[in-house]
């Protein structure tokens, strides 16, 4: 991820999340804020032919990380995982995925916990194309009407 990114990526993950109606009074400002994410996770991004930046995810392995969703040192989590609606359905999204899935093998890591909301039927499909279980006891409702479902891979 180059700085000059940072802000398109921003863009980008708004949309996305606006697209399925994920985007809670304040939290664009989280989604936007690729510089924060930088410093506390590895912010990797998916690129077209012509390098276009058309998505990107942070992946998180140290538990202390301000965008750790996850108390476990034997997991890796990933946190907004986003892909341009119209650049959906080209395989950035999975691509992004099997990059976190390859990191966190290399590290030695055990398991991905990730959390999604109910409406992101589309991440769900590739979710569970690469494995990844519903885990209902990591569900969380960090606002009131809020449900993240939780996920888990084992690596094992």
């Amino acid at each position: 991820m180059r700085p000059e990114e940072y802000e398109l990526l921003g863009a980008i993950t708004v949309e996305a999340y606006d697209h399925v109606g994920h985007v809670e009074p304040g939290y664009a400002d989280e989604l936007r804020d690729t510089a924060t994410k930088v410093q506390h996770a590895e912010v990797l991004v998916a690129v077209t032919a012509d390098d276009r930046v058309v998505g990107g995810v942070a992946y998180v392995t140290d538990t202390n990380s301000k965008l750790a969703e996850h108390d476990d040192p034997e997991a890796a989590c990933f946190r907004h995982l986003a892909v341009a609606p119209a650049a959906q359905g080209l395989g950035a999204g999975r691509a992004l995925v099997e990059a976190c899935i390859e990191r966190a093998r290399a590290e030695g890591k055990t398991r991905i916990v990730i959390h999604s909301t109910t409406a992101m039927v589309r991440a769900h499909d590739i979710y569970e194309r690469y494995g990844f279980s519903r885990t209902p006891d990591r569900d969380w409702e960090p606002l009131p009407g809020l449900v993240l479902w939780g996920f888990q891979l084992d690596l094992t």
